[in-house]
Formats: C-alpha cells, sequence, structure tokens
C-alpha cells in the first residue's frame, strides 16, 4: 500500500493510461480522484469502487480555471488536501507545421500545457502542506523528432521544460515534480487514429516498427512508471522524465 490514505488527483483518467493509473493507485490505497470530460469516465469511478476502495468522480475540462479549480476544490472537500498530482489529460493531434491550423495548435496548448499549469498552480498550496509529487505525461515526441505531429510535439516538449523548471523551483519546500515519457501505447484513442487514417493495416504496421522491441506499450505499464516516479521509495528523484517507448527514442 505505497499510497495509503493518500490523496491523488489524476486528470483525464476516463480511459487508456489515465484509466489504469487510477485503478493501480487505488489499489495501492489511494483516494483517486477521477477526472475526465467524459460522463462515461464515471465508470472507472464504479470500478474502483466495487472493489472497496475510494474514489470520487469529477466532470470537468481541466483546460480551463473553472474547471481546474472544480476538481481541486472537490478533492480538498472529499479528503482534505492533495498528495499527488498526475497531469495526464491530453490530446493527440496530426499534420505539420502547414497542415496545422490555428485553432488545432491553440487547441494542443489549451489541453496539453495550460491544464499542467492549472492544475500544479491550484494544487502547489496542498502539495507544499503534504511535501507532494507532480507526475506529469511527456511523450517520446517530446525527445525525439517525429513526423506529422507539430502541435503534439511541441506541447509535450513545453511540458517537459515546465515539470523541469517546477522541480527545480519547489525542491527546496519538498515537492518533487516527475515525467512519464509514453511512447505508442495500444489505447482506444490509438485504435481510433490507426482506423482513420487511410490503410489502418499499414498504420498500425508503421506504429509498431517505430518501436525496436516490436511491439506497442500498454496501459497498465505507463501507470506501473508513475506510480514509481510518484513513489517515496524515490523521494530522492526530482526533475525526471522516465521514458517508457519501447526503445523508439534510442
Amino acid at each position: 500500500m505505497l499510497f495509503k490514505s493518500k490523496t491523488v488527483i489524476i486528470t483525464g483518467s476516463g480511459a487508456g493510461i489515465g484509466r489504469a493509473a487510477a485503478l493501480q493507485f487505488a489499489g495501492q490505497g489511494a483516494n483517486v480522484i477521477v477526472n475526465s470530460v467524459s460522463a462515461s469516465a464515471q465508470s472507472v469511478c464504479e470500478e474502483i469502487a466495487q472493489n472497496g476502495l475510494s474514489c470520487i468522480f469529477v466532470q470537468a475540462d481541466v483546460s480551463t480555471s473553472e474547471g481546474a479549480e472544480k476538481v481541486v476544490a472537490r478533492a480538498v472537500e472529499a479528503f482534505g488536501g492533495v498528495d499527488v498530482l498526475i497531469n495526464n489529460a491530453g490530446i493527440v493531434s496530426g499534420g505539420n507545421v502547414e497542415q496545422t491550423t490555428e485553432s488545432n495548435w491553440d487547441n494542443a496548448m489549451q489541453v496539453n500545457v495550460k491544464s499542467v499549469y492549472l492544475m500544479s498552480k491550484l494544487c502547489l498550496p496542498y502539495l507544499r502542506k503534504s511535501k507532494g509529487v507532480i507526475v506529469n505525461t511527456t511523450s517520446t515526441v517530446a525527445i525525439k523528432g517525429v513526423v506529422n505531429r507539430a502541435a503534439y510535439s511541441a506541447s509535450k516538449g513545453a511540458v517537459l521544460s515546465l515539470s523541469k523548471s517546477m522541480a527545480l523551483e519547489y525542491s527546496k519546500e519538498g515537492i518533487r515534480v516527475n515525467c512519464v515519457c509514453p511512447g505508442t501505447v495500444e489505447t482506444l484513442s490509438f485504435e481510433e487514429r490507426v482506423k482513420a487514417s487511410g490503410d489502418p493495416v499499414q498504420a498500425r504496421k508503421d506504429f509498431i516498427e517505430r518501436q525496436p522491441m516490436g511491439r506497442l506499450g500498454t496501459s497498465e505499464e505507463i501507470a506501473e512508471a508513475m506510480i514509481f516516479a510518484a513513489s517515496d521509495k524515490v523521494a530522492f528523484m526530482t526533475g525526471v522524465n522516465i521514458v517508457v517507448d519501447g526503445g523508439m527514442s534510442i
């Protein structure tokens, strides 16, 4: 029970990596706040509660001040504070610079970067009291160039730089900030992108071939890295970007 009685907020936890993280943190004894813009994410909380574990669901868009404030307020109201913040909400946008519309660019920055800024800013007063941890989801595209991902790459690179800045800024106050950097992971979102391509079979093959290990990652593998990054067992670790990408970045 690495997180027994600790309060963990996980944004974007209605499916995929976020869902796996919610289940694993709950299994480690945490009071989990599941967040998503979709009402269907309530099912994640129901699954956790069925196992006799503690969870509340907050439907909100954390890329807005109102949404972020709602999530943090509910966490504090229900459990009295915040011990761990997992900034996992995000979207994947395709296209190179010429193909990326201004609206798509702004949306990627709003969801992928501004949500991290807002949630971190609102949670920091509570994390200061609990000597807590922030874990931000980056991506291999933050450290390795790939085609057709201009806005997404830029947004995840921004999250990585912001994380390092926050790690240095708040280390003397006992707050740690780490990142988990997934490669290509088998999720519903990934499947939807593959199906939307002109040739789904070839698209899947191309994605798999990017990893020297010859397979896609799983949400559970990424969630395990989040558990590690947030654990007191590595209390001397901050400002680190844990890469879990099947060797894609080698």
